[in-house]
């Protein structure tokens, strides 16, 4: 009103006019949802076309809305947004990263899940040609398609005729590209089921990049596993985890609480033993309490009154006991399903069921340790709490017939976790070439707190580009060298592959590798 506007001026409206020294505050001031990046990466969720099937047939609780990916509603957002640009990969892609900026999160950085159905059992050339485009929306982006935020989508759509050379390259082309594009995948992550992880699977996902591998576990009952129509066993589970392990991909077990023909005893039981066992021991945990949704036959033995779901106090409680068992090393990813609870029709309908668990956690003194809750970006943001005192410690314990070794920088008075390294000793059951008995692995490492881009110096308040990352990997090739091993792996990202370049690295298959 004051200055006469017709409407209120848009941020990037502003970025628009704004001097070139003024834009990256400007940016920070803009930043809405900065959770989105806080974790030191952005995620990007594309899923899969809805033609995509589970072949051993459909869980008795596994949603399939019409049009949707297989597992999911179609009304999740990430759903949402893949059938607004008719799960296309490369659109998908491409619409997301221009939101992401449009709010002020830097896009350097992008970490990529492919989600719906089961991928790894995808014919290898759609599997390729998926992350092939996804990638493809990134190098499109790395070379100036917006060069302003304020650029519309359908501007987008309209540059995209000179980026259709990127269509017609190889796959090798693409991925050798993206280590060096502006923005990269500095992780890949896919969905599974356990039994198609056999060393056939595994290795076209390492070909094509993958980092982390999310399969769906559920629970450690085998009868409870043949009466959901799962199509696996707790065998399957177990061999698929030290698999991924022994080519250095990291794990993310997705646990169902409340299933038919469960307890909460057995729920309990099931979330301490996958810790308890070292034949689990995953590295990262979702959490999806059971829910009755219209269209399952899940749903239909509700209706008949044979089966009743958790409440939401019931899952809270299941949850808090358990944690009390989680250890330091794992990280908990998310706790229920983002499906909009108009599609619920029995279960856990409140959405934030992790603040539920918070305030049970609270009312019983539990405290939860695993990585999340000691993050530097959430203890930050949350609590206000930054750390003083930062030293890097190891914790070691056997998972998968191997030894792992998690190599943490902290502030571990306060509990704020700035970085970690997992490092591998590998099982007997190598089945990668590059891997020999005298090889180590490095399999994840990772600095939290804000995203900060590539070639960009820290501030105060950022941990990521501190040298936190070097210090990590400089421990783990000293406790490699002390234990005899000949050689370091790691699979890294696509993008970050340059990073380790610089500190000596080279290729090795998949891998990158340094001799000690």
């Amino acid at each position: 009103k004051k200055h006469g506007l017709g409407t209120i001026v848009k941020n990037t409206q502003i970025l628009e006019v704004a001097k070139d020294s003024e834009v990256s505050e400007l940016k920070k001031l803009f930043s809405r949802k900065p959770t989105r990046s806080i974790s030191g990466v952005s995620v990007i969720a594309v899923m899969t076309a809805p033609e995509l099937k589970c072949p051993h047939g459909v869980c008795t609780f596994c949603p399939k809305g019409e049009g949707a990916s297989q597992s999911y509603t179609g009304k999740e957002p990430s759903s949402r947004r893949s059938r607004m640009n008719d799960y296309d990969p490369y659109r998908t892609v491409e619409n997301r990263l221009w939101q992401l900026k449009r709010i002020g999160h830097p896009v350097d950085k992008v970490e990529l899940i492919v989600q719906g159905a089961t991928f790894t059992s995808a014919p290898p050339e759609y599997q390729e040609t998926f992350i092939k485009s996804c990638t493809e929306a990134m190098l499109a982006q790395s070379e100036g398609v917006w060069k302003r935020p304020s650029s519309t989508m359908e501007g987008v759509h309209l540059a995209l005729p000179r980026f259709v050379g990127h269509r017609l390259s190889t796959w090798g082309e693409v991925s050798k590209e993206a280590e060096t594009s502006k923005v990269r995948p500095v992780g890949i992550t896919i969905e599974t089921k356990p039994e198609y992880c056999q060393p056939q699977h595994l290795n076209k996902l390492l070909e094509l990049g993958a980092t982390r591998v999310e399969i769906g576990v559920q629970t450690v009952y085998d009868d409870i596993l043949k009466a959901t129509n799962r199509g696996h066993t707790v065998q399957d589970s177990i061999g698929a985890t030290q698999r991924l392990k022994d080519c250095g991909v990291k794990v993310n077990y997705h646990m169902m609480p409340g299933l038919p023909g469960s307890s909460f005893e057995k729920d309990l039981h099931s979330l301490k033993e996958v810790f308890d066992n070292p034949d689990f021991r995953p590295d990262m945990l979702k959490i999806y309490p059971t829910l009755v949704i219209e269209g399952t036959t899940l749903y239909q033995q509700w209706k008949r009154g044979e089966f009743t779901p958790l409440s939401n106090e019931e899952a809270a409680e299941i949850i808090v006991k358990a944690k009390k068992h989680f250890p330091p090393w794992v990280r908990i990813m998310r706790i229920n399903r983002d499906i909009p609870s108009t599609e619920i029709s029995a279960g856990i309908l409140r959405t934030d069921l992790r603040e539920l668990v918070k305030e049970r956690q609270k009312e019983l003194g539990v405290e939860c340790h695993c990585i999340r809750c000691r993050e530097v970006g959430h203890r930050a943001q949350k609590d206000g709490i930054y750390p003083q005192n930062v030293e890097v410690r190891e914790l070691e314990y056997e998972a998968s017939s191997g030894k792992e070794i998690f190599i943490s920088a902290e502030d571990f008075e306060n509990g704020i976790l700035i970085g970690y390294l997992r490092l591998r000793f590998p099982s007997d059951s190598i089945f990668r070439t590059e891997i020999t008995p005298e090889t180590a692995l490095v399999r994840e490492l990772h600095v939290y707190g804000p995203e900060v881009p590539i070639g960009e110096t820290a501030n105060e308040r950022a941990f990521q580009h501190r040298g936190y990352g070097k210090k990590l990997l400089a421990r783990a090739e000293g406790l490699s060298r002390e234990k005899g091993f000949k050689k370091l792996l790691v699979l890294s990202g696509i993008g970050a592959k340059q990073y380790y370049k610089k500190l000596g690295y080279d290729y090795d298959g998949v891998y990158m590798r340094k001799l000690l």
